[in-house]
């Protein structure tokens, strides 16, 4: 038995941080874990900019409602949902999940929280496991399934080289340059083709 796990931002929707650094205009807030392996330096990073310029959970919510599914993002996990048992595992929070996962047709997703002020400010966050996506992976592979995994950035790549096969999707060059041995993609039909040939594998 197999399960598809995919990352979400950069492979499902924009970054959100991204979105978020526009919409602010605060150039810092770009960076992501395409930029940055160690995930609690990046958010403890994050933090202490929003704090800094006074921003909170609710600003953030508020940018998080204009974004859309990357195109063909949808149909993408429609089909591949309709061959396959699929799971979103995401460093994301639920905080911040929400509209997105509606408009994607509330897909199962695997995050984590944030610990949010009565101010409204964010405090830090509660990571559901150490190392989420490869201990997930490892988890779903000691209950009998099989896990085929794609994603773009640093913390993907555990999950991915876990799983019986596992892709790069619209990655970065030096992310491509240094996994030279992983499939990488740029389009949603060939992601597509990759994961029916691993699950008929």
């Amino acid at each position: 038995m197999n399960v598809c796990c995919l990352d979400m931002e950069g492979v499902l929707v924009p970054e959100i941080w991204i979105a978020f650094s526009e919409a602010s205009g605060i150039p810092e807030l770009r960076r992501t874990t395409r930029d940055e392996p160690d995930y609690d330096k990046l958010m403890a990073y994050r933090m202490d900019i929003l704090r800094e310029h006074g921003l909170g959970l609710r600003q953030i919510q508020e940018v998080i409602t204009t974004i859309d599914p990357l195109p063909g993002a949808k149909e993408f996990l429609d089909e591949l949902r309709s061959i396959s048992q699929v799971i979103i595992i995401s460093d994301t929070f639920e905080e911040f999940a929400k509209p997105l996962m509606r408009k994607l047709g509330w897909p199962t997703l695997f995050c984590n929280a944030l610990e949010v002020g009565e101010d409204g400010m964010v405090e830090g966050v509660h990571m559901r496991c150490p190392q989420s996506k490869l201990t997930t992976v490892r988890g779903l592979q000691g209950m009998g399934f099989e896990t085929i995994a794609t994603g773009d950035s640093f913390n993907d790549l555990s999950m991915i080289r876990a799983s019986k096969a596992g892709f790069l999707f619209r990655s970065t060059d030096a992310i491509k340059a240094d996994n030279p041995d992983l499939p990488a993609f740029e389009e949603f039909d060939d992601l597509l083709a990759a994961f029916r040939a691993a699950l008929a594998d």
